[in-house]
C-alpha cells in the first residue's frame, strides 16, 4: 500500500536512504484516479526496494510548492533525497515501471 506523503513526514521519507516515488494528485482529478491503482499496485510490488507514495496536494501544499506542483497528476522519482526525474500526466503502468527500474539499478 501507498503511504500517505504530507507536509509533515515527505523530508524525513526523502531522507531515509532508499528511492522515493511521490504521486502529486487530488480527490477531484479524473486523471489522478487513474494513476492511483496503478500507484498502489507498484507500492505493493517494490514495497522492499522502493518508498512509493501519495500526496494530496489539497491537504499539502508545502511539498506541492516546494517541487512546483502546477499539474496533476505529477508523479516525481528521488534518489538520496534529490529529484532525478518526473512524469507529468497520466501513463501507462510500463512507464512508471521502466522509471522505478531505473531508480534502483
Amino acid at each position: 500500500m501507498a503511504l500517505t506523503i504530507t507536509d509533515s513526514n515527505y523530508k524525513e521519507l526523502l531522507a531515509g536512504g532508499q528511492p522515493v516515488v511521490i504521486d502529486f494528485w487530488a480527490p477531484w482529478c479524473g486523471p489522478c484516479k487513474m494513476v492511483g491503482p496503478i500507484i498502489e499496485e507498484l507500492a505493493e510490488e517494490y514495497a522492499d526496494r522502493v518508498v512509493i507514495g501519495k500526496c494530496d496536494i489539497d491537504d499539502n501544499s508545502d511539498v506541492a510548492n516546494e517541487y512546483t506542483i502546477r499539474n496533476i497528476p505529477t508523479v516525481i522519482f528521488f534518489k538520496g533525497g534529490v529529484p532525478v526525474d518526473k512524469y507529468v500526466g497520466s501513463a501507462p503502468k510500463s512507464v512508471y515501471k521502466s522509471k522505478i527500474e531505473a531508480l534502483i539499478s
